[in-house]
């Protein structure tokens, strides 16, 4: 059978499902056509959809403003935020309705600056929560975040767990939802409506590594460094497969084909860019299952030889909750976020403050 893409193949013949990674409407659309079944944002993504379409976006921040006139410019950005993720579940609709509710999500994050705070990560997923059937919640997997996953999802939150690069805490966030499940079934409230998953920035970690060894002048394969991402999911993977959990996994941070290709035909999905989408549509690489095909055991070992941090991320006791947002792949990046959550504010104000 002749299929129109690669990834609309993998769709329809694997247990690998893929997510568009933004909220423009647009790409959405081009990768729902191509078999995506879901959607994610932050207030980077945000930032970045609203900067790249200024003209489209400012008329709804002034009706924002006029019928909200006392409103601060974070106010203002958090019900763009908002819209822009109901505006992208409503796309999604068909799928979350065709699959009984285990897909045709659209994720919103909470604010990253509650990335120490549980009571207002919580708070916060809540109200998202009710803004749409098919509305997934994101939080940053501090120890605080960890805390938050097993609140929400006793509150009945589907979550997504990001900020999140290691096996310690994928395990760990698969154990909360765990709790939280086992405190909603004790009080005899159903869980079948609950489909979290877990995300792990596979580019995000070979970001680091690669910082690593320039800084530490450290010489090792290149392909060690370029699966070092791929071989802590799929060490996730194994582990998750083994202990049975609910969570899922979610694949993001892409850098090249690996991030993709690797994973299909494990029950996953991946959160890819827009650029991506239509670079791996476009492509002729095979639909095969690869993710039971482990990462060299050589690469691994070169891994394991020179960076600790590679250990840290690998191995399931790699690191405890309270380390977490000190590991340099989750510092960086939510100093990255922080600051595209500063970006995002001060587009609003432009739009705010243009006449």
């Amino acid at each position: 059978m002749q299929y129109k893409s690669p990834l609309y193949e993998m769709s329809q013949t694997t247990p690998t499902q893929f997510w568009n990674d933004n909220c423009s409407l647009t790409d959405l659309a081009f990768s729902i056509e191509h078999g995506a079944v879901g959607a994610t944002t932050n207030p980077v993504i945000v930032g970045q959809v609203l900067e790249a379409d200024m003209e489209k976006y400012t008329p709804t921040i002034k009706q924002m403003l006029a019928a909200n006139p006392d409103a601060t410019e974070d106010d203002i950005g958090w019900m763009l935020n908002e819209k822009m993720a109901v505006d992208g579940a409503k796309l999604l609709y068909p799928a979350f309705q065709k699959s009984g509710g285990k897909c045709g999500y659209i994720s919103i994050q909470t604010n990253t600056k509650y990335y120490r705070d549980t009571d207002k990560m919580v708070e916060q997923a809540v109200r998202f929560s009710k803004l749409a059937e098919n509305m997934m919640v994101k939080m940053p997997m501090t120890a605080q975040g960890v805390a938050a996953v097993e609140e929400c999802t006793y509150h009945g939150v589907n979550i997504n767990a990001t900020v999140s690069f290691t096996v310690p805490q994928s395990i760990a966030v698969a154990e909360a939802v765990a709790r939280g499940m086992e405190r909603r079934a004790a009080e005899g409230k159903d869980n079948s409506n609950l489909h979290p998953v877990c995300t792990i920035m596979v580019g995000r970690v070979e970001d680091w590594l690669k910082e690593v060894a320039e800084a530490k002048n450290i010489i090792v394969d290149p392909n060690a460094l370029v699966m070092s991402g791929v071989a802590v999911f799929k060490n996730a993977y194994k582990i998750y497969k083994e202990r049975g959990y609910h969570t899922k996994l979610l694949a993001a941070a892409y850098r090249h084909h690996h991030h993709w290709s690797e994973f299909i035909g494990g029950d996953v999905s991946m959160t890819i860019p827009p650029v991506w989408v239509r670079r791996f549509a476009a492509s002729d690489i095979a639909v095969e299952n690869r993710m039971d095909t482990p990462v060299d055991p050589k690469l691994i070992a070169q891994l394991q030889k020179h960076f600790p941090d590679f250990n840290r991320a690998y191995e399931p006791d790699g690191m405890r909750p309270e380390e977490f947002e000190f590991y340099g792949a989750t510092n960086r990046t939510l100093n990255q976020f922080l600051g595209g959550y500063d970006k995002m504010i001060s587009l609003v104000r432009r739009a705010m403050l243009n006449p």
